[in-house]
């Protein structure tokens, strides 16, 4: 199997699993180091269209599972969003575009998921299945949140965003970094059994992140900037117990802002937090 960025066919297993799928391997190339699933085929739309994202949730209790890294993702970006015309690519719930519809001129969220349709209407949020049903092609911002690691074919479906933006655009997205400290610094063979999915078909570093977007005619990337979303109490009880939700049992008695803002700059001088914000502009 070719590496889908620089065409290498010599990679490697990584250590770990994929949690919902034993038949599938974790692969990185030893050239560019892109990380990907041995096969990229077992995922097709309907998996979205039917609500697997949620897991089971309403859309209601999904919105509430969402709202601290919509609130995050807004508050990064809204000096971008006055007054100006947007597209949340991967919508989920549309818990973004509910914070983002106060300020913008217009938002619209792109969504395969049936269950939110009706949620939409009643929020009064444009939706569409697939962005070849916009007409408009000079959109002032396109965000695009844990979207681009579920993407069989990400340099087609960026050339495509691109073209909706107008001339100084931004394209801004966030993706789960390949590098995380959990896996790459502390090892823990527990959260390398548990964070791989096979919905992430490809996972980025800030490197193979640079070599993806430089493939896009276009585009010209402003920033990489790595964020922590998980405190270090949930690192903490990996290290200690093998399991999630370190920041739910241990957070009030070991989290804090300076703790975990000093934490976070450690882990991004590293390059190894979990999560890996970038920008681009349409030139």
């Amino acid at each position: 199997m070719k590496c889908y960025l620089c065409g290498s066919s010599d990679h490697k297993l990584r250590d770990g699993k994929v949690r919902d799928n034993d038949k599938l391997s974790i692969l990185e190339c030893n050239n560019c180091s892109l990380v990907f699933l041995s096969s990229l085929d077992h995922i097709d739309e309907s998996f979205y269209e039917e609500s697997n994202m949620s897991e089971g949730q309403n859309v209601q209790e999904w919105l509430n599972g969402t709202d601290i890294d919509d609130s995050r993702r807004f508050e990064f970006v809204k000096e971008f969003l006055i007054n100006k015309d947007i597209i949340d690519f991967g919508s989920g719930a549309g818990g973004f575009l509910l914070q983002a519809k106060k300020i913008a001129k217009s938002v619209v969220g792109v969504e395969l998921d049936n269950k939110v349709r009706e949620h939409y209407k009643n929020s009064s949020i444009d939706l569409v299945r697939d962005i070849r049903e916009l007409k408009n092609e000079s959109y002032d911002v396109i965000t695009a949140f844990h979207v681009i690691e579920h993407l069989s074919d990400p340099i087609k479906i960026l050339q495509e965003l691109c073209l909706k933006l107008k001339k100084g655009g931004k394209l801004i997205f966030e993706i789960p970094n390949s590098d995380d400290a959990l896996l790459s610094l502390y090892k823990n063979k527990a959260f390398s059994s548990f964070t791989y999915w096979s919905p992430h078909l490809f996972l980025y570093n800030a490197r193979t992140l640079d070599i993806l977007f430089k493939k896009i005619n276009g585009l010209e990337m402003d920033f990489i900037k790595y964020i922590q979303r998980y405190p270090l109490s949930n690192h903490l009880y990996w290290l200690a117990n093998n399991e999630p939700g370190g920041h739910l049992n241990w957070g009030q008695f070991i989290d804090s802002v300076e703790l975990n803002s000093a934490y976070e700059a450690q882990l991004s001088s590293l390059g190894i937090t979990d999560t890996i914000i970038a920008q681009c502009t349409k030139v």
